[in-house]
């Protein structure tokens, strides 16, 4: 089923005294370009949680963004009480020293150096579980935002085919009026220049068979059709295959620009134009598939 490859995926869970939070956005790119920012203490842990994010998503521009807040029943941050104490008593003799009246030391001393402190957290191996449970079902709901988003693009991508076909389909309407439109011509090309009586007739047949085989457009006919149920068939395919739409929707382009060098008719082009037009609308959204 076709995946786009725009998405977006949360999860949040709380496990112990900490808020544990999962983010992970996609957008379009020719190759998986992974962005990760995670909490210093699960640096070492980053090669993994990449991998698991990679096998997942195969390709696009991917930022994950883990978050770990605490409640406030525990902190790692310290207050160095001698410090402050420090602090405290050298103010006081300045303020006494120079009869100042501020009375806001506090307020200063925790803005100076080395007041607060950081305790080294060690890997809890049960939070970074949590952590990498909650990354499996942030990349669960950013796979179903795709999947949503696919199904959305498969229905215009089906439209489209469908209305190429339609103007396609019309095509041979007009092919006996392009036939007999070029002899005609040719015809009153040669009686205006030349003179009819002085052309052999055999010998006009001879080139005008020639010249009308090699703008014939019967292959080009049945080639866009298969490439058309090709694009079909791959767009219903179980698995996402969004890189080998864009090949054919290239191969369509070549037979559509072949048929309008060979029309040579007023409707067959303005078909042509119309045909073309669709494609355009396909090529806009196939570089968002996956």
């Amino acid at each position: 089923m076709l995946q786009s490859m725009t998405g977006f995926g949360k999860a949040t869970a709380n496990f112990k005294n900490k808020k544990i939070t999962v983010e992970i956005k996609s957008l379009n790119s020719k190759n998986l370009d992974l962005f990760v920012r995670i909490p210093h203490i699960y640096k070492s842990k980053e090669i993994e949680l990449r991998k698991l994010i990679g096998d997942q998503l195969d390709r696009g521009k991917v930022e994950c963004i883990i978050n770990i807040e605490s409640n406030g029943e525990k902190s790692n941050t310290v207050i160095n009480k001698a410090v402050v104490a420090n602090y405290y008593e050298q103010l006081t003799a300045i303020k006494s020293a120079l009869n100042l009246k501020d009375d806001n030391l506090l307020e200063i001393i925790t803005k100076m150096p080395d007041v607060f402190s950081t305790a080294e957290e060690e890997v809890d191996e049960g939070e970074w579980q949590a952590l990498y449970d909650l990354t499996k079902i942030a990349l669960v709901n950013l796979v179903d935002f795709r999947l949503q988003e696919g199904k959305l693009l498969a229905d215009e991508f089906s439209m489209r085919i469908s209305n190429i076909e339609s103007s396609f389909n019309a095509v041979p309407n007009f092919e006996a009026a392009r036939i007999d439109g070029i002899k005609e011509r040719i015809e009153s090309n040669l009686e205006e220049f030349v003179g009819l009586a002085k052309v052999d007739k055999n010998r006009f047949e001879q080139e005008l068979i020639y010249y009308i085989e090699k703008i014939d457009i019967a292959e080009e006919k049945l080639r866009l059709n298969g490439h058309l149920n090709y694009f079909r068939e791959i767009l219903a395919e179980p698995k996402s295959q969004g890189k080998k739409l864009g090949f054919i929707v290239q191969e369509i382009g070549r037979e559509i620009n072949t048929l309008g060098s060979k029309s040579y008719h007023a409707e067959m082009q303005k078909l042509v134009v119309e045909m073309k037009d669709e494609l355009e609308k396909i090529k806009e959204q196939i570089l968002n598939t996956l």
